[in-house]
């Protein structure tokens, strides 16, 4: 067994200068082995590795990076670490940059203006090569100011109206359009959207793909009822399935297109909770396909959303706009996709 070094007996790190005395070489021969082992003869290299394992030393690569001027480091700041639709982007994301052998931070800003900023803050000090985020504002002018302190950022499951920023998105109209045809085409002619706050891009253009195909249909504007709530939670789901049951029984809707899935289920266990049949009494449709929609009670028909290949598209035009010098912005746009279940479909 070897012996402690002096280095861990007095509780401070290993230092390179400490390995070069441990194997009798210069602090250029260390270095080497660390950055070019091609350069030192195999006995050598191993004297040296085998005096890092005795001192347990471990390189700060912090401080090689930032010689080198990069941090290999990419970040991700989702809007809600609750909703398992950005969980699985970040999924993505983390795939996409682990195939380019890099490192991701992942924040939640929480839908908090005030918290997003001060993650952005915190990733400019880190000097993290690239920033992705699902911004609370994506016209927000410190995204901007981001990009014009030498930061990359490209815009996750948002647009730009400048085009100034990398931006994937899916086409959240469409979506809205066909989750309100389905119900059409199964017969329902009063339909409520739940989904809020309104200030949300996606909550605002899934509503106005229902109301265009609702309109196309040629039924009453009024029969298309609009539910808002305070945030896309499931909870807020259950709430908005107490505001329906209170309406005049007349007045109620047949079906429910929910802007997320978690209102969608947290609607559902409302409305299973009070006897009422899933898809007799009510049909609920829901936005996202996250893994809990098949797996719900009653199976839950869902627009889907390619979460992780939304993730790792944004994390390969972010990864292209860091080393590509010829690198042009692109807004890259997915298709939804409807997908029927038991909700529905009965």
């Amino acid at each position: 067994m070897s012996k402690s070094s002096p280095a861990l007996r007095q509780g401070r790190r290993p230092s390179v200068k400490d390995v070069a005395e441990r194997a009798q070489v210069s602090l250029g021969t260390v270095s080497n082995v660390l950055n070019r082992p091609d350069r030192v003869s195999a006995g050598t290299r191993e004297r040296v590795e085998r005096a890092m394992a005795d001192l347990g030393f471990v390189l700060n690569e912090s401080a090689r990076q930032l010689r080198m001027g990069r941090s290999n480091t990419f970040a991700y700041v989702m809007l809600d670490a609750t909703n398992p639709f950005f969980t699985d982007v970040a999924r993505g994301i983390e795939l996409a940059a682990e195939k380019a052998d890099l490192s991701l931070f992942l924040c939640n800003s929480d839908a908090r203006d005030a918290r997003e900023g001060a993650h952005l803050a915190h990733l400019q000090q880190q000097r993290v090569d690239g920033i992705l985020i699902t911004p609370v504002d994506p016209e927000a002018p410190a995204l901007s100011r981001i990009t014009a302190q030498g930061t990359p950022l490209v815009i996750v499951d948002r647009t730009n109206a400048t085009g100034a920023f990398c931006s994937v998105t899916v086409d959240d109209r469409l979506g809205g359009r066909v989750a309100v045809e389905h119900l059409v085409d199964r017969g329902h002619t009063r339909v409520a959207y739940v989904g809020g706050p309104s200030s949300l891009g996606q909550v605002r253009e899934r509503y106005e793909g229902a109301r265009a195909a609702w309109d196309e249909a040629g039924l009453a504007e009024s029969d298309l009822l609009r539910v808002e709530t305070e945030a896309l939670s499931f909870e807020e789901g259950r709430l908005a399935g107490e505001r329906l049951a209170g309406l005049p029984r007349r007045s109620r809707p047949s079906a429910v297109f929910c802007a997320n899935d978690l209102i969608a289920l947290g609607l559902l266990q409302q409305v299973v909770s009070t006897g009422q049949r899933v898809p007799e009494d009510l049909a609920i449709v829901g936005y996202d396909d996250i893994a809990f929609a098949a797996g719900a009670a009653v199976p839950l028909t869902s627009v889907r959303q390619p979460r992780q290949a939304l993730g790792a598209a944004a994390a390969e035009l972010l990864i292209d706009e860091v080393n590509n010098p010829e690198h042009q912005h692109q807004q890259v746009e997915f298709t939804p996709e409807l997908i029927a279940r038991v909700s529905t479909l009965g």
